[in-house]
């Protein structure tokens, strides 16, 4: 009988691919030592954007059901890593913090309209803000940043954000409560403006 899971291999691969960088993502600068495993789980907690970003992704990968449940989160994290491989290279990419604004922005009035998109426009769309998160991580990060245990950390803390939006959309289509899916992306929306205000 066939599955919707992925094959194994495709969760290992953005890993992989992390890890074969000279070292990993860390979007926001002076939060301190960055080379152990604790460290790494705290990063994607530290930034609004991030977390809400995160957040979203599994929000709305519940929301639209189906394939999406897991392959939006999947392309997220594996067009993130190849954002970050591209940021430790210094190779540039116009427009990534407007781009990262925009993604917590429109993942909210996504959510919020409950608008649902095909699924390859989906995946194009939140591999495209994939890539602004990933090379900000790659771009910004320190030279302390350590490998194996940092990058652990990072991935499991990430996959842990998607789960947690995963897990309340999904408890909000089994309730069948609309105004659950209103209130987060209005939420995210008005995290969206105040990181786009000027500090």
């Amino acid at each position: 009988m066939k599955t919707n899971r992925p094959a194994a291999w495709l969760w290992v691969a953005p890993v992989l691919l992390i890890f074969g960088s000279p070292s990993l993502v860390y979007a926001h600068t002076g939060v301190g030592e960055t080379s152990g495993l604790w460290n790494g789980l705290a990063h994607p907690l530290s930034g609004l954007d991030h977390l809400c970003a995160m957040i979203g992704v599994g929000l709305w990968a519940a929301q639209r059901g189906g394939r999406a449940l897991w392959l939006v989160p999947l392309v997220f994290v594996v067009v993130m890593a190849v954002g970050g491989a591209l940021g430790m290279m210094a190779i540039s990419i116009p427009f990534v913090e407007p781009g990262i604004v925009a993604s917590v922005l429109i993942l909210g009035i996504m959510i919020a309209a409950a608008v649902r998109l095909p699924l390859l426009l989906s995946i194009f769309m939140v591999g495209t803000f994939a890539l602004f998160h990933g090379h900000a991580h790659g771009a910004e990060m320190p030279l302390t940043a350590s490998g194996l245990t940092y990058g652990i950390g990072f991935i499991i803390a990430t996959a842990a954000l998607h789960f947690c939006g995963i897990g309340i959309g999904l408890l909000a289509r089994q309730s069948g409560s609309t105004w659950t899916w209103r209130y987060a992306g209005a939420a995210m929306v008005l995290c969206g403006i105040y990181l786009a205000l000027p500090i």
